[in-house]
């Protein structure tokens, strides 16, 4: 968010900068057009803006936008991005993928990963079709006794002295599961 020093010229000469920057978001920056404060100088006198204070906001031309055109290689939205380990988290059948992301950690051969997905399944069924391929590859389960406030179920994996670790969290809400699932593992494990 942009931030914005606004300064008022009161008659007498005196230029203050007000004692906390003002917050705006790039919409009400692009509309106003114009920066106003409020500032205070010993002086009676009303306030008259700066010459410098009232000089227009560059716009946005309508062929412009705001969001960056090159999309994010180790993400993806309702798919599986590229890299990710899908042999060693597989996608529950009947489950869709709202975001995942791989993305490889500078110097080793880990990468990180998460993944988020919308399933009728429910909950215990939908960890089990997360834990088994993982169980079946060498990861220890740490199951969480009592899962945090607001999920249905909770369990950490953890393999090769807990260098490979991920947690998975499943939202019951609404007759629908939400799993979500972080943490990192080897490449090509």
């Amino acid at each position: 968010m942009p931030v914005l020093h606004r300064t008022v010229r009161h008659d007498q000469g005196c230029l203050r900068r007000p004692p906390a920057p003002v917050r705006l978001g790039l919409a009400a920056v692009l509309a106003s057009g114009v920066l106003l404060t409020a500032s205070a100088c010993s002086s009676s006198a009303p306030a008259t803006l700066a010459p410098t204070a009232t000089e227009a906001m560059p716009s946005a031309s309508p062929t412009e936008t705001l969001l960056a055109e090159s999309a994010d290689t180790y993400s993806a939205v309702g798919a599986l991005v590229e890299g990710f380990p899908s042999d060693l988290v597989p996608v529950p059948e009947g489950a869709e993928v709202l975001v995942s992301a791989a993305e490889p950690v500078d110097g080793s051969d880990l990468v990180e990963i998460s993944l988020n997905l919308r399933s009728a399944q429910d909950a215990p069924g939908l960890l089990e079709a997360v834990r088994a391929p993982l169980v079946a590859a060498g990861f220890t389960e740490a199951p969480v006794g009592t899962p945090e406030a607001g999920l249905a179920a909770q369990s950490t994996f953890s393999r090769s002295d807990g260098t490979e670790l991920l947690v998975v969290g499943v939202l019951d809400r609404d007759g629908e599961r939400t799993l979500t699932l972080g943490g990192q593992v080897r490449t090509g494990s």
